[in-house]
C-alpha cells in the first residue's frame, strides 16, 4: 500500500477537499472560478448521501422482516431502527436501572439495564420531554446528528496529517463503512464516536484541559475510560522520551497525568455505581459475562482469555486460539507498516489501547463488528492510494460489507443470536 501511495500524486491540488470524492467516482471535477465548496459542506453531503444509501437498504429490510421480539411484520423505519439494544436503552430512559439484579434458574445474573451506559439514554429521554416528540424519533434523530458531527470532526483530524482529498475519502469511507448504519438507529455508538473523535484531534492538538469533561460524558455514553487512559499513558511516556528535542513543561506534564489519572478513574466508575446501586460488587461485569453466556456458559471474566475461549468456541481446540495469535500478529504487523506511520502517533496510540482493551475484555461474537468501530483512524490508512479503480472498488466492498452486515446482524429471523 505504502508504494502505492509514494507513487501516485495528489489528482488536484492538496487544498481540494473534492479531490477524494473525485478519486472515488470519477465523475467530479475540481472546483475553479469564483466558488467551491467549504470542506465542511462536502462533509455534510456526503453524510447525508450515505444515510440515504443505508435508509434504503433498511427500509427493504423492513419490508420483508416478519414479526419479531420488538415490532410487528413490515415495521416502520422508526420502529425498526430502535429494536435490539435500541429497547435497553428506552427501558433505561423511562425505567432506570433495577436496583435488584434479575437472576436465572441457575442463579446466576440475567441480562439487565446494567449492561448500558446512562449517556445516550438519558438525553434522548430529556430531548423527548422538552419536545415531546416520542422516543423512536428522539433516539434517531439524535444518532443522525452526533453521526455528522462526527464526520466533520474526523475530516479534520485525518487533516492533522493528510491532503485534503485523502482526508475527504477517509471521511467518505467513514459515513460507508459497514457498520455505518449505527449513525441512524437507536444505539449510542453516533454519540460516542463523535465525543471519541473529538477527544482524540484535543489530543492530537495537545488542549489537554478539554479533555476532561469530554472524557467525563464518553466514559458514561460507551465503555472507553480505561482504554483512553492506557492511550493517554502511551501519550505522556513518549513525550517524556523525546523531551529533549521537544519540550515537555512541567504544567503540561501535570495536565497529562491528571487526565490519565481522571480517564482511569472513570473506566471504572460505571462498575462502582452499579457496586452502590445494587450492593453487588461485581453488578456490572457479571451483568456483561451474561451476554456470553449464551455461547460459553456462566464464567469469570478472566483478562485476556475472552478471545482465546471465543476463539476455540466457534473454530475448536486449538484452531480458534491459533487464529486469534495470528490476528494479533497480523494487527502488529500492519501497525508497523509505512502506511501506518503516515497517522500522528497520537492516533497509532489509541488503536494500540483500544486493541489491546478489547482483547482484554471482550469476547468475539456478532456484536464485535460493531465494537470495531473505534478503530477509524486506520480508514485514514486504506484512504491512501489514489488509484481511482481502487478507491471505487473499495467504496463497493464498503457498500457491499453494509448491507451483508445489515442482513447478518440487524435483520431479526426467528430466535435471532446474531445481535448487532
Amino acid at each position: 500500500m505504502s508504494q502505492a501511495v509514494d507513487s501516485h500524486a495528489e489528482a488536484v491540488p492538496s487544498g481540494d477537499p473534492s479531490a477524494g470524492i473525485q478519486g472515488a467516482t470519477g465523475h467530479l471535477r475540481a472546483r475553479t472560478g469564483r466558488w467551491r465548496l467549504s470542506w465542511w459542506l462536502y462533509v455534510v453531503l456526503i453524510y447525508l448521501g450515505a444515510r440515504v444509501i443505508t435508509t434504503v437498504m433498511l427500509l427493504v429490510l423492513a419490508s420483508v422482516q416478519g414479526k419479531n421480539p420488538w415490532t410487528g411484520a413490515q415495521p416502520s423505519y422508526w420502529d425498526y431502527a430502535s429494536i435490539w439494544d435500541g429497547t435497553w436503552y428506552k427501558i433505561i430512559a423511562y425505567w432506570g436501572y433495577p436496583s435488584q439484579l434479575p437472576l436465572t434458574t441457575s442463579g446466576h445474573i440475567a441480562q439487565n439495564a446494567w449492561a448500558f451506559l446512562p449517556g445516550y439514554p438519558f438525553l434522548v429521554r430529556g430531548i423527548s420531554i422538552v419536545t415531546t416528540a416520542p422516543w423512536e424519533y428522539v433516539s434517531v434523530i439524535v444518532s443522525l446528528i452526533f453521526g455528522l458531527g462526527a464526520a466533520l470532526v474526523f475530516y479534520k483530524l485525518m487533516r492533522v496529517a493528510l491532503p485534503a482529498g485523502t482526508s475527504m475519502f477517509a471521511v467518505l469511507l467513514f459515513c460507508m463503512a459497514p457498520v455505518s448504519p449505527m449513525f441512524q438507529v437507536a444505539y449510542a455508538e453516533s454519540m460516542y464516536l463523535f465525543l471519541l473523535v473529538l477527544g482524540l484531534y484535543l489530543l492530537v492538538k495537545r488542549r489537554y484541559a478539554f479533555l476532561f469533561p469530554i472524557i467525563l460524558v464518553m466514559s458514561f455514553t460507551r465503555p472507553s475510560g480505561l482504554a483512553f487512559a492506557l492511550c493517554l499513558a502511551l501519550h505522556f511516556a513518549y513525550r517524556w522520551w523525546i523531551r529533549a528535542r521537544e519540550p515537555f513543561p512541567v504544567r503540561q506534564q501535570i495536565l497529562v497525568g491528571s487526565v490519565t489519572v481522571f480517564s482511569g478513574l472513570m473506566g471504572i466508575a460505571w462498575n462502582l455505581i452499579a457496586w452502590g446501586a445494587t450492593g453487588f460488587f461485581s453488578a456490572y461485569t457479571e451483568t456483561e459475562l451474561a451476554w456470553r453466556a449464551t455461547y460459553i456458559g456462566y464464567a469469570k471474566l478472566i483478562p485476556f482469555s475472552s478471545w482465546i475461549q471465543g476463539g476455540n468456541w466457534w473454530l475448536g481446540v486449538p484452531a480458534g486460539a491459533i487464529v486469534v495469535v495470528l490476528l494479533v500478529v497480523t494487527f502488529g504487523l500492519i501497525m508497523a507498516t509505512k502506511a501506518v506511520r503516515r497517522l500522528p502517533i497520537d492516533l497509532r496510540f489509541w488503536l494500540i489501547a483500544y486493541a489491546v482493551y478489547l482483547l482484554a475484555v471482550f469476547f468475539p461474537q456478532s456484536s464485535t463488528f460493531r465494537l470495531l468501530m473505534p478503530l477509524f483512524p486506520l480508514l485514514g490508512v486504506i484512504a491512501l492510494p489514489k488509484s481511482r479503480i481502487y478507491r471505487v472498488a473499495i467504496v463497493i466492498v464498503f457498500l457491499a460489507a453494509q448491507w451483508g452486515w445489515l442482513l447478518i446482524c440487524w435483520g431479526v429471523d426467528g430466535s435471532d443470536w446474531t445481535p448487532p
